[in-house]
C-alpha cells in the first residue's frame, strides 16, 4: 500500500461551516473545536464580519466567508450548522438541501408553517434526508430517560403531560408572541417527542401577571394543549421569576407518574437570586450544555455513518409541526376559545 493510499484510507474530520456566530453560534464553534470528536469548523459566516473573524480565530483552520451562499457551496464544507436569525432559516436550509449537504438548523425551522412546509417539500423532492432541527432537549439525559420509560410502558397510557418553563428574566421587547416562539416551542416539540403525536388544539389561559413583568407582557401564562388521542398537556410559562432557569415535565399515566427536572431531595421554594436549598442556573446554557454537546456529536456521528440524521433528532417534519402548533398558539393569545392546529399532509 502506497503512502497516498494509506492517507486516503484514514478517517477525515467532518468539515462544518457555521452560519451566524452570535451567542449560540459562538458556543457551537467552541463546542465543535474543543469537545466534538471527528469534526472541525472549516468556514464561518456572520453579517458582522468582525464578529466572524473573532470567532474564527478560536477555531484553527477556519476561514471567514462573505455570505451564507458562499459557505454552503464551499468545497471545504461537508455539513452546515445554521444559527442565524430565524427569518433566514428557510432559504438557508433549502440551499443546503439543494447542495446535498446535511444541515443542523437551530429552531425555528422557519418563521411560519408555510415556509417550514417548503423545507419539508424540498427535502422530500431531493429523495434524501438532510435536515436536523436543534431541539436539544431530545438529547438531555433526563428527557431520554423519560422517553425510554414511556416506550417501555412503565407509566402505562399517558393521560396528562404537565410542563413548566421558567426564566429569571427576559430581554427588553419580549412580548406574548415571544412566550410562544422562544419559550413554549420547546414544550411543543416535547409533546411530539414524548407522545409520538403533535398537539391538535391549544388554548391560552391568562392569570394575573407578576409585578416583574414589563408593561404589555402577560406573565405567567398557561397554554392548554390537546392531542388526537385525548392527552391533555399543560405548559406553565413564567419568564420573570427573578430566580433562575427551570424546566420540568411530569407524565401522568394509567400505571403511575414520572417527573424530570426536579431534584426531590431539595426544598423547592425559590428565593431571589436563584437559591432553593441549592441553586438554579441563570439561563438555559448551563442546564442543557451536555444536551447540546450530545446533539452535535450525534449529528456528526450520523453523517459519518451515512444516515445524516441522528436517532431521536428532530427532523424537518418535526420543525413543521412545531411551526404549525406555534401558529395556533399565537392565535390563541387573543381568543377565548381553543384554536385548532392546521396541518398539511405529510409528503408520502
Amino acid at each position: 500500500m502506497t503512502p497516498q493510499e494509506t492517507q486516503q484510507d484514514l478517517p477525515r474530520d467532518l468539515r462544518i461551516g457555521v452560519i451566524g456566530v452570535g451567542r449560540m453560534g459562538a458556543d457551537h464553534v467552541e463546542r465543535i473545536t474543543r469537545r466534538t470528536k471527528g469534526a472541525r469548523v472549516s468556514a464561518i459566516n456572520d453579517f458582522r464580519r468582525e464578529t466572524a473573524e473573532q470567532v474564527a480565530a478560536s477555531a484553527p483552520g477556519a476561514r471567514v466567508v462573505d455570505s451564507p451562499e458562499e459557505l454552503i457551496a464551499a468545497d471545504e464544507v461537508d455539513a452546515v450548522l445554521i444559527t442565524s436569525p430565524g427569518q433566514f432559516h428557510r432559504d438557508q436550509a433549502i440551499a443546503c438541501i439543494d447542495a446535498g449537504k446535511p444541515v443542523l438548523c437551530e429552531k425555528p425551522l422557519a418563521m411560519n408553517p408555510a415556509d417550514a412546509y417548503d423545507v419539508v417539500r424540498a427535502e422530500h423532492a431531493s429523495g434524501q434526508r438532510y435536515v436536523s432541527l436543534g431541539f436539544m432537549r431530545r438529547f438531555d439525559a433526563e428527557y431520554a430517560e423519560l422517553k425510554d420509560a414511556l416506550e417501555a410502558g412503565e407509566v402505562g397510557t399517558p393521560m396528562v403531560l404537565n410542563c413548566k418553563h421558567r426564566n429569571a428574566e427576559v430581554p427588553p421587547g419580549f412580548t406574548d408572541a415571544h412566550m410562544v416562539y422562544d419559550s413554549a416551542v420547546h414544550e411543543i416539540d416535547a409533546i411530539s417527542f414524548f407522545l409520538d403525536e403533535p398537539a391538535t388544539s391549544v388554548q391560552t389561559i391568562i392569570p394575573r401577571s407578576t409585578e416583574n413583568a414589563p408593561d404589555g407582557l402577560h406573565d405567567p401564562m398557561l397554554l392548554l394543549f390537546r392531542t388526537a388521542s385525548g392527552v391533555v398537556v399543560t405548559d406553565e410559562l413564567y419568564v420573570n421569576t427573578g430566580a433562575g432557569y427551570e424546566v420540568r415535565t411530569e407524565v401522568v399515566g394509567s400505571r403511575g407518574t414520572a417527573t424530570i427536572g426536579l431534584d426531590i431531595s431539595r426544598v423547592t421554594t425559590q428565593q431571589p437570586g436563584g437559591t432553593w436549598g441549592g441553586s438554579v442556573p441563570a439561563d438555559f446554557r448551563p442546564r442543557f450544555v451536555a444536551a447540546y454537546d450530545a446533539e452535535v456529536q450525534a449529528w456528526v456521528d450520523a453523517i459519518a455513518a451515512g444516515t445524516n440524521i441522528a436517532e431521536r433528532s428532530a427532523t424537518a417534519w418535526d420543525g413543521y409541526l412545531a411551526a404549525a402548533v406555534c401558529d395556533a398558539a399565537e392565535k390563541s393569545l387573543t381568543s377565548q376559545d381553543a384554536i385548532e392546529v392546521q396541518l398539511e399532509a405529510r409528503p408520502a
